[in-house]
């Protein structure tokens, strides 16, 4: 059974950190571009970052960049998201998610809330 299963979330003060992790079964994420996605209230989900297969590339989306880290260890079949100095725009349900080709995997989603 293919998963992928996000953990991290919480609530967080502004200029706190946390770090999301994307533990995905039944497949190999090794072939996999794997990208984490967020959707806030109301609005419309957003890819954040990228990373390649072999991990050599990188891309963020400007409200993210500078602030977010996107890596990943093959070998335990693992995707990360290190978000520092995190503002309350950033607040929504974060997605990890699996793409080759036409094929795609999804997680269910994990909560970050960023309030004083």
């Amino acid at each position: 059974q293919v998963q992928l299963v996000e953990s991290g979330g919480g609530l967080v003060l502004p200029g706190g950190s946390l770090k999301l992790s994307c533990a995905a079964s039944g497949f190999t994420i090794s072939t996999y571009a794997m990208n984490w996605y967020r959707q806030a209230p109301g609005k419309e989900r957003e890819l954040v970052a990228t990373i390649t297969a072999t991990g050599v590339m990188t891309n963020y989306a400007d409200s993210v960049k500078g602030r977010f880290t996107i890596s990943r260890d093959n070998a335990k079949n693992t995707v990360y998201l290190q978000m520092n100095s995190l503002k309350p725009e950033d607040t929504a349900v974060y997605y990890c998610n699996a793409m080759k080709l036409a094929r795609g995997y999804w997680g269910q989603g994990t909560q970050v809330t960023v309030s004083s």
